[in-house]
This record gives C-alpha cells, sequence and structure tokens, in this order.
C-alpha cells in the first residue's frame, strides 16, 4: 500500500512538472486572445507583381492584407495605388461573386476591393481574423467627401457584418484602452470570419508640411465624439500610432482626450527590435503592436524571398519581442503567411 501511494504521488508530481513547464508554444493560438498571438501579414498586397488577384492575397493565409488609398479632389472616388494619387493600380476586380474573384478589369477604387473581399469572405466562411491595414497616402478629404464618416459608411456597406468595429472591443468600458487593458479581445476563434480595419497616416501626409490634421489624430477625434453622441456603433476603424517612439508614444497627442482612443501602434521592427525598447509595455496592456519591414532586422534577410527557416526564425524572433504581426514581402511563403504563435517571451 504504501508502495501504491509513493508511485501515485510521484506519478502526480510529474504530472504537475509536465504541466508547470509546458512551452507556451504549445497552446493552440485560435484558443488564445487575439491580443496574445503573433501572425504574418504582407505589405501592398493590392500590387499585381505580389498578387496577380486580390483573391489570391486572400488565398495566402496571411494575417495581415495592406492596401495605400488616394482621397485628393484630383480623381474621383477612394484610390488604390502606390504612386499614382489620381487613378487606381491594383490587382481588384470589384467581383460580384466568388467567381468572378479572377475575372473582369483590374484596377478598382476601394468599393471595388472591399468588393473582392466580400465575396471571397462570403465563400470562406470561419475564415481566419483578418487586419486590413489601410494607409490614407494624403489623409482624408472632407471637402471632397472623403473623411472618417464616408470610409466607415463605405466599409460597412461593403463588408457589414464581416467587420470587428470598435464597439465591439469597447463593450462596456468607457473606451478603447479601457477594454484593452481589461482584456476584453475575443480569442482568434471568436474572431473567426471577421476582418479589423486599421487606418494609419500616409506617407505623403506625413511630408506635408500644410496638413496639419493626420488621418490617426482625425480618426481619435471624430471616435471620442461618436462615443459621446452615443453613436460608437457607426465606426468601423481602428487608428494606429505611427512610428517607433519610447514610453507611451500617445503622448505625442497635444489633447490627452484622445489617447484613449489608441490600443493600436504601428511602426518599422528594427525599431521596436532595438536593445533596450520595451516592447512588453504593449503585451502587458494587450495593446496591438505591428512591425513593418520585418526582413531588415539585423541579421537582416531577404525582404521577398528569404528560406522558409529565415521567415520563421524571425516570427519567432518578432514574436519574443511582443508584435502583435510582423509584415514584410514574404508572398511567396504561404505556409509561413498562415502560421500563428503566442505572442511573448515564453516561445
Amino acid at each position: 500500500m504504501a508502495k501504491l501511494l509513493r508511485t501515485t504521488v510521484a506519478a502526480g508530481a510529474v504530472a504537475v512538472l509536465a504541466l508547470v513547464t509546458t512551452p507556451a508554444h504549445a497552446a493552440d493560438p485560435a484558443q488564445l486572445p487575439y491580443s496574445s498571438t503573433t501572425g504574418v501579414g504582407v505589405h501592398n498586397a493590392y500590387v499585381k507583381t505580389t498578387f496577380p488577384y486580390f483573391a489570391d492575397a486572400l488565398d495566402s493565409g496571411a494575417g495581415m492584407l495592406e492596401l495605400d488609398v488616394w482621397t485628393n479632389v484630383f480623381g474621383a472616388s477612394w484610390r488604390v495605388s502606390h504612386d499614382n494619387p489620381i487613378g487606381n493600380d491594383n490587382n481588384c476586380v470589384n467581383a460580384a461573386n466568388a467567381s468572378g474573384l479572377r475575372t473582369g478589369a483590374q484596377n478598382r477604387d476601394l468599393a471595388g476591393c472591399l468588393a473582392d473581399i466580400r465575396a471571397w469572405h462570403d465563400a470562406n466562411q470561419g475564415h481566419r481574423p483578418i487586419v486590413l491595414k489601410i494607409e490614407l497616402k494624403d489623409g482624408f478629404q472632407g471637402k471632397s467627401g472623403r473623411g472618417p464618416a464616408a470610409l466607415d459608411a463605405l466599409l460597412g456597406s461593403k463588408l457589414g457584418d464581416a467587420l470587428y468595429r470598435p464597439a465591439d472591443l469597447v463593450g462596456g468600458h468607457g473606451d478603447l484602452d479601457q477594454a484593452a487593458q481589461a482584456g476584453a479581445w475575443p480569442t482568434r476563434a471568436q474572431l473567426a470570419g471577421k476582418f479589423i480595419v486599421e487606418l494609419i497616416p500616409g506617407t505623403v501626409e506625413e511630408q506635408n508640411p500644410l496638413d496639419t490634421l493626420w488621418t490617426d489624430r482625425e480618426y481619435a477625434t471624430y471616435l471620442r465624439d461618436l462615443k459621446a453622441a452615443g453613436r460608437l456603433s457607426e465606426a468601423a476603424a481602428f487608428p494606429a500610432v505611427h512610428g517607433v517612439a519610447a514610453g507611451d508614444p500617445r503622448t505625442r497627442y497635444a489633447d490627452a482626450s484622445i489617447r484613449p482612443w489608441f490600443v493600436f501602434f504601428d511602426g518599422d521592427a528594427s525599431g521596436y527590435a532595438a536593445s533596450g525598447f520595451d516592447t512588453a509595455w504593449y503585451d502587458q496592456r494587450h495593446y496591438f503592436l505591428l512591425m513593418t519591414d520585418a526582413h531588415n532586422v539585423a541579421p537582416a534577410i531577404d525582404g521577398t524571398s528569404p528560406t522558409e527557416q529565415q521567415a520563421r526564425d524571425r516570427l519567432t524572433l518578432l514574436a519574443q519581442r511582443n508584435a502583435s504581426l510582423i509584415s514584410a514581402d514574404w508572398h511567396a511563403l504561404p505556409t509561413v503567411l498562415s502560421t500563428v504563435v503566442p505572442r511573448g517571451t515564453a516561445q
């Protein structure tokens, strides 16, 4: 009897030890909160040399797909292009349904790209959660009918219930910051079939000395005011603080009342990965941290076609540095693009 008891106790101790020492990567990422995982995205996924069609980008498994959008008065609608400010140059086809995702004329506006996304979504119910990162190259243009409310209306009309909105995260909390810090993010499984829209200021906007109201501040102010008016449910996107900065980057906003409306942060991976930079600050608060140009972190690897092992090693490194998403142009590595790992140092 004593021998049996000793054996049972020993077995129990081993079981407890195994439970305690189970590595974080053994967890099923689908069951983790969205803020506790790290995925891989593709920079400028609308470019034809990256993917022949935007449907190919959606099929790639990537956790983030980026669109560049122009709004100036010299062109019509919301244009999707890298460097053509007055026209469209992209792989979107304005599909009415899944059968049209790779047919018809390309070079559509944002509405056409969103139509492709919706057609793909309808044919792939329960797909992975996908961040749609929109860089507003020259910012909002409210006077030409392309302001925050118009963008929300467009996103809502095309994607509808496929959107995960700021109001979904806020719930009964006072703002996005309170919700994030309270751990209100759903699990990845609960976000199946959803798109999350992230907005960043554009390169032209940030270099325009006459533009004193950038996308980030304008949309955060808009969110604050919608909440005050009891209309937060109308908002369709999350503004991001753009650029690497030590401490709390939101202190750059003189109006402290908009700071709680930023829980997305977006900047160069090399800056976040630099020695001494405290990325744990983002993870501890359940903030979303997107690290761009992941390939440039030392030692640099190819930005388009690294080996699969190099790309996986870079994902592991930046997940340990608390990234929520990393991005590069690794469109030819679908097994890497679809990989999701636990976020944080215990890999």
